[in-house]
């Protein structure tokens, strides 16, 4: 997955993926919660999509081969 996403967010993006929520990407990642939410929302935008589900979905049907 590009998108020219930062290596943060990409590694934000693989916990969401793995369901994790916002707090407990912050504490996998040993960030603050708020930064978590500026990097999802960060992606949304990059990706095109309007929230997580959208974001999850778009990664699914983009890199699924």
């Amino acid at each position: 997955m590009d998108k020219n996403l930062s290596p943060r967010e990409h590694e934000v993006v693989q916990y969401m993926c793995k369901g994790l929520t916002n707090d407990e990407i912050a504490k996998e990642i040993n960030i603050k919660t708020s930064t978590v939410k500026a990097h999802l929302k960060s992606v949304y935008k990059k990706l095109n999509v309007k929230n997580r589900v959208e974001a999850i979905l778009y990664i699914i049907n983009t890199y699924k081969k």
